[in-house]
């Protein structure tokens, strides 16, 4: 899951991120609210986790123009404000949790995956692979162009697998063994085919042929 974290102190901001990339989390950190906004523009997170007072622009001002574009990524305040009108301003900005500092950072990772729980049972856990293409992991889907493709389940788990290792040659070694179940022999011919018929949908310039090696999604 990938998170973008909005903090102008730099020691905590630090701290958090190097406790949630331990907790496997891919974190993006931002020191003020043109930097943040400029981030979530330019890729797709999964939450956002906002200060409020930042330089530039403060995090409900951030939050708000979100919103207001359409932009629904799940999203946290951290902020040291605890006036109920605060609270107020935060979720009428469009916020889903509010965490006051100082918080410990387990009651941090607890909201965080309370909330992508709840988005991701509501939704459906997608993974943007292009533009227009999208992977449904719960329901093996392919979403190309709005259109639904179901895909077979060597071919889902297989891209499941390149998936997890995103940017990292998946060896054959490894293909056979997460794809095949162990009474079944691996067929370098029918990976091909999956292969093929992956990139059908996905295209040849981001499932890449490491050659005698393996396969690299991009």
């Amino acid at each position: 899951m990938k998170i973008l974290y909005l903090e102008d102190d730099i020691n905590l901001s630090q701290t958090v991120e190097e406790y949630l990339l331990d907790e496997g989390f891919e974190v993006s950190s931002a020191y003020d609210g043109e930097e943040a906004l400029e981030k979530i523009y330019n890729a797709k997170f999964d939450l956002l986790i906002l200060d409020v007072n930042v330089p530039k622009i403060n995090g409900f001002d951030l939050l708000k123009e979100l919103r207001d574009a359409d932009i629904d990524t799940p999203a946290i305040f951290t902020t040291s404000l605890n006036g109920i009108d605060d609270l107020s301003d935060g979720y009428l900005a469009g916020a889903d949790d509010y965490v006051k500092k100082p918080f410990v950072l387990k009651e941090l990772l607890f909201r965080i995956q309370a909330l992508l729980k709840r988005e991701y049972n509501s939704k459906g856990l997608f993974v943007n692979l292009t533009k227009n293409v999208s992977f449904n992991i719960d329901t093996n889907e392919l979403i190309s162009n709005g259109i639904k493709i179901l895909i077979n389940p060597k071919e889902a788990l297989l891209l499941k697998l390149l998936i997890k290792n995103k940017n990292r040659c998946v060896s054959f070694e490894d293909i056979y063994q997460n794809v095949w179940s162990y009474d079944e022999t691996p067929s370098e011919m029918s990976l091909r085919t999956y292969i093929k018929n992956l990139r059908k949908y996905i295209s040849k310039e981001n499932i890449i042929s490491i050659k005698k090696v393996g396969y690299k999604l991009v």
